[in-house]
């Protein structure tokens, strides 16, 4: 067995209680792992970092952003006391508001726990009316994201839209399966006229085998119908795949092209390496994963070379154990124009705020993921002029490629959690750090989607 090292000391909890544990990042071989240890329920030892880009040159160090408006006090202690709570570190880049928990497939793996069977009742205008204003008293307006369930099968979905722009949010976003943009080659129109600015387009391979494992049918051609009537209606589309070791790895690179080929309305893609909350596949415990470098060394790999690591930078908003991203052009010629690069040799820079962080996270994304106007300066230059050609290609023809590694109750690292900068807006109005939100132990209990109901057998009142 390879010597361990302890890199630092955390906090996390027992996969089966919810107990708050001692935690530690350990370093063994070339694995960075989370240990912990329940004295009901044993040993617990996650990977959390394989490979290059080396964990030590990835951390970006920040000075916190504590909440302008917090909502709940610090009594329990992390992660219980979310809404957000004082010692929360970093504000709120995006809202995710929930406006139901049906759904038009069932999918193996689901972070919701939605589905066709699911009755629960869809929150009225009203109440979602009080949760974009929840949004403004936290500090907003923020980039929204309207999810759920699939929010698509909701007729009034143009109008909760029209809503959240009455109340002064610039960039709605809609998370989608995309069945009825496909279905229905006008209803991108409607979303876009309504003020959708951006479509968060579940999108998991270009082969159909992929689609069955993980969402139990075929959907290639309806992924692609969907794509087109968005790119027919100037709606942006950012491909969302989640990556599941053993099912659709292999596809990144395909996905990477298929994103080329359908810019500039494909404006990025965001790989979500599979995380272990709500609905999945029973199997062995702790379940396989795939981490933030892998995923990295697996589009240099499966792009030829075309698009190196040092191309992906660690986030400035979120903790940097949380994403990656690259910034790319697409020249006319179809290449691929890296403007962004990572250094290792500023990892032990100063601090940066985590306040600036959020703001130049929320305007990029504003700008980035959203189908520009007119673009018909270069759109079929055969080169560019000059730096200023190249600027608006930029505009125009910009690609995105992005990933975040959501915790679940294996990997929770209650000091990176603290770092979080997507919410969720609870029915009580809270805004939930997305990772907290959605955490259910290994019985595939919640808290926080339950905040009514009974607590897990096992946590008691002081959290522990």
């Amino acid at each position: 067995m390879s010597e361990e090292v302890v890199l630092s000391a955390t906090k996390s909890v027992c996969p089966h209680c919810f107990r708050i544990l001692d935690a530690f990042q350990v370093m063994r071989g070339g694995e960075v792992m989370l240990r912990k240890q329940c004295p009901d329920h044993g040993d617990f030892l996650t990977p959390i970092w394989r490979g290059e880009p080396f964990f030590d040159f990835w951390k970006r160090p920040k000075t916190p952003a504590y909440p302008k408006t917090p909502s709940t006090s610090v009594e329990k202690g992390c992660p219980w006391d979310c809404g957000l709570c004082p010692e929360h570190r970093q504000q709120t880049c995006t809202a995710l508001i929930e406006v139901t928990a049906r759904c038009n497939l069932r999918c193996a793996f689901c972070f919701a726990d939605s589905g066709a069977g699911n009755r629960s009742q869809d929150p009225d205008l009203a109440a979602i009316e009080k949760s974009y204003r929840s949004v403004l008293k936290a500090g907003g307006p923020f980039n929204i994201q309207i999810s759920g369930g699939e929010p698509t099968v909701r007729d009034d979905l143009p109008q909760i839209i029209s809503l959240g722009r009455s109340l002064g949010f610039s960039f709605i976003q809609i998370n989608t399966n995309g069945l009825r943009l496909a279905s229905d080659p006008n209803y991108a129109k409607e979303l876009k006229e309504a003020g959708a600015a951006s479509i968060f387009l579940q999108f998991d391979g270009i082969e159909d085998a992929s689609h069955i494992a993980l969402r139990g049918r075929p959907l290639s051609c309806e992924k692609e119908l969907a794509v087109k009537h968005c790119a027919r209606h100037g709606l942006g589309v950012v491909l969302v795949p989640t990556l599941a070791p053993g099912i659709n790895i292999h596809e990144i690179g395909g996905i990477i092209r298929f994103a080329v080929r359908h810019a500039p309305a494909v404006r990025g893609v965001h790989f979500q390496p599979v995380s272990y909350f709500g609905r999945y596949p029973a199997g062995n415990l702790p379940p396989p994963r795939i981490t933030i470098p892998e995923v990295i060394r697996e589009i240099e790999s499966q792009t030829e070379g075309n698009l190196p690591a040092h191309h992906f930078q660690p986030p400035g908003c979120e903790n940097a154990l949380c994403s990656f991203h690259g910034n790319f052009v697409l020249l006319p010629g179809g290449e691929l124009k890296a403007w962004s690069s990572h250094d290792p040799a500023k990892c032990c820079s100063a601090p940066t705020s985590a306040a600036v962080g959020a703001e130049k996270a929320r305007g990029f994304v504003a700008k980035f993921w959203s189908r520009p106007g007119p673009e018909e300066k270069i759109t079929n230059a055969p080169s560019l002029g000059g730096w200023d050609d190249f600027l608006e290609r930029a505009r125009t023809h910009s690609l995105c490629i992005s990933g975040m590694a959501f915790q679940d109750v294996w990997n929770l690292d209650l000091e990176r959690l603290k770092d979080c900068c997507i919410h969720v807006v609870d029915s009580q109005g809270r805004l939930v750090p997305f990772c907290a939100y959605n955490l259910t132990n290994s019985k595939g209990e919640s808290f926080y989607r339950n905040r009514s109901a009974r607590r897990p057998e096992g946590l008691e009142e002081d959290g522990h």
